[in-house]
């Protein structure tokens, strides 16, 4: 087949958006062969391009040599038509089509390119092996639910780039190429070649950039910025991402959330036209764990914790009693209603489910109309039974699922288990959408394996005021003016409001375990900043990548990325990473140690 180009040719609507409305006009559209039906002596094609499909009529008595070169066409051909907007008869009337009150009868085609037949269908919600549709990602993101993912992606960027320039925000673009840091994620290097042995880091946030914006003067900064963490990968995690970033000076933690509170009702209303209430819940981090064993508790269902530590605390049953005497708690979530579908052998892989989150088993009592099914109400009296019954105010018809151990193997195992329960018996309303803040996380966190205190956020958060003195006395028990906005059991952003006094910022440096010597030559930039005049000031970054996730209503944030990389952080269109040239080492003065592979290593492209 012979090509031909768009000389002369002007297009004048895209596929999707024409309407009965425009009948009778004149129109040149451009896009690929969704599907060719031949019919006799007519040939109905459908074109598809980003806004949507649209029919295309060919009929052989009209123009027979339209007609042939129509009849040619296969899927994915790319195509230029020119025709005429007509009205389907009534019974013709396709109403699944936004297009499906008409259709283009062409008068002129022209073949702009072929295509092979694709390695899968062009169509949405296909059941295609995931490292396929990333080889042939172009092909992918083709496809409608991608392209829609896409967009509305962009719409959610330019919904935030006009609401906080309307609040007063300053777009300023900061480096990416900056100073390798000690704390955080792993850093991804760049070698320098003008300094050898030298590294710049590519930025895991703008953080202080940010912050010395707001000694700059700046008063409101905003950037969708480019991120990068080397660290391992899941389904809401990438090693490159993009954040909505902000900081704000002369604030306080009130203003920044409703601030955030307003951009989320406006993005949501605007991207999806649904209206969501504000205030926001707002929970403190221990309350937070105490209810959900979970710092972004999901609340679209119930089954909140119940303690039950008082009531089992000297019942006899070692595996209570001793978690409670040393320290720990027992704990448990109420099923209300499923104690039918809590058979034995799905009791049997719950517990063994919990046992991935360090639990030991998990113990369960089953109401029923004419008693209680348990294996463990034989180790309990009657009097500590009708307690916990008491307690959990579990009726006929619910299962208690309990955990006992350390505090923190208890919010961990029971906080999943309870999702798992959720997921499983189809609790979870897909299609609403809430939100909380959780607020005063604990500033610092015990690292068992650098056997020190580590920030639980990052080394520029403030620490509550009436807990700084704890700095030297009690880390563990120091809060943090810290707050992160959760969708849904995601953690769609976080924030905090900044140290800004030198002093201050260097004892959170001490209680990190840095010298003063450490402190100055890792931070000494920024606290030799700090002694010029530094405003209050505080901010929030949102994960759009997530964000986005969750509005589009996908399973992961591959789904909202364009070329996402895997969960080896390869990229397996591009085959990236990749080896270099020698010379381009000997450039930068690097040496490269080669190391075997075992032959049954085999590449992991699975989330």
């Amino acid at each position: 087949m012979e090509f031909e180009t768009m000389e002369g040719l002007k297009r004048t609507h895209m596929c999707g958006t024409l309407r009965r409305e425009n009948a009778g006009e004149s129109v040149v559209l451009c896009g690929w062969v969704a599907r060719n039906r031949k019919l006799g002596g007519l040939d109905f094609v459908t074109l598809r391009d980003r806004s949507g499909i649209i029919q295309l009529s060919f009929n052989d008595e009209t123009d027979p040599a339209v007609f042939e070169k129509a009849s040619a066409l296969k899927s994915e051909y790319v195509i230029a038509a020119v025709g005429t907007v007509a009205l389907r008869t009534e019974k013709n009337i396709n109403p699944d089509m936004e297009t499906g009150e008409i259709e283009v009868l062409v008068s002129e085609l022209r073949v702009l390119n072929s295509s092979e037949t694709p390695p899968f269908y062009i169509e949405e919600e296909i059941d295609t092996n995931d490292a396929l549709r990333l080889k042939y990602r172009y092909l992918d993101i083709r496809r409608p639910d991608m392209q829609r993912n896409l967009m509305m992606r962009h719409k959610i960027t330019k919904v935030a780039r006009d609401y906080f320039d309307e609040n007063g925000f300053l777009e300023i673009e900061t480096p990416m190429l900056t100073k390798s840091t000690p704390e955080g994620a792993r850093d991804y290097l760049v070698p320098s070649r003008v300094h050898p042995g030298n590294f710049y880091a590519l930025p895991q946030s703008p953080q202080q950039y940010k912050q010395l914006l707001m000694l700059g003067g700046y008063d409101r900064y905003f950037q969708v910025a480019r991120c990068f963490r080397d660290e391992d990968l899941r389904a809401d995690r990438q090693p490159e991402f993009t954040q909505l970033d902000m900081e704000l000076s002369f604030i306080d933690i009130d203003t920044i959330i409703e601030l955030n509170e307003g951009f989320l009702k406006r993005v949501f209303k605007e991207v999806l036209n649904l209206d969501i209430e504000t205030p926001f819940l707002r929970l403190p981090y221990c309350e937070a764990m105490d209810r959900f064993g979970s710092d972004k508790p999901d609340v679209r269902f119930g089954m909140e914790f119940v303690n039950i530590s008082d009531e089992v605390r000297d019942c006899g049953f070692k595996v209570f009693s001793d978690a409670v005497q040393n320290g720990g708690s027992v704990r448990c979530i109420v099923a209300e209603g499923l104690g039918d579908k809590l058979t034995r052998k799905t009791l049997d892989t719950l517990a063994e489910y919990v046992k991935t989150y360090r639990a030991k088993g998990m113990a369960w009592i089953v109401v029923e109309e004419n008693g209680l099914r348990s294996q463990i109400t034989k180790f309990l009296s009657e009097d500590t039974v009708n307690a916990v019954l008491a307690k959990t105010g579990a009726k006929a018809g619910d299962g208690i699922l309990i955990i006992a151990d350390k505090d923190e193997v208890v919010f961990d195992a029971l906080g999943n288990l309870r999702l798992e329960v959720a997921r499983r018996f189809d609790l979870i309303d897909k299609d609403k959408f809430s939100f909380l803040w959780v607020t005063e996380f604990p500033l610092l966190e015990y690292s068992e394996e650098e056997d020190r205190y580590v920030a639980k956020h990052h080394p520029f958060t403030h620490p509550v005021d009436e807990d700084i003195d704890k700095l030297d006395t009690d880390p563990a028990s120091v809060r943090a003016k810290a707050y992160d906005i959760i969708l849904n059991g995601s953690e769609i952003g976080g924030g905090s409001l900044r140290i800004f006094n030198a002093g201050l910022q260097e004892k959170m440096f001490s209680a990190l375990g840095f010298t003063h010597e450490e402190a100055w030559e890792r931070f000494g930039y920024l606290m030799q900043a700090f002694k010029y005049g530094t405003p209050p000031h505080g901010g929030l970054a949102y994960g759009l990548d997530r964000l986005a996730m969750i509005m589009a209503g996908c399973d992961s944030i591959r789904d909202v990325i364009a070329f996402p990389k895997v969960q080896n952080a390869s990229e397996l269109m591009m085959h990236s990473p990749d080896v270099v040239d020698q010379k381009q080492l000997d450039d930068l003065c690097i040496a490269v140690t080669k190391i075997e592979k075992n032959n049954d290593d085999v590449e992991d492209t699975e989330e």
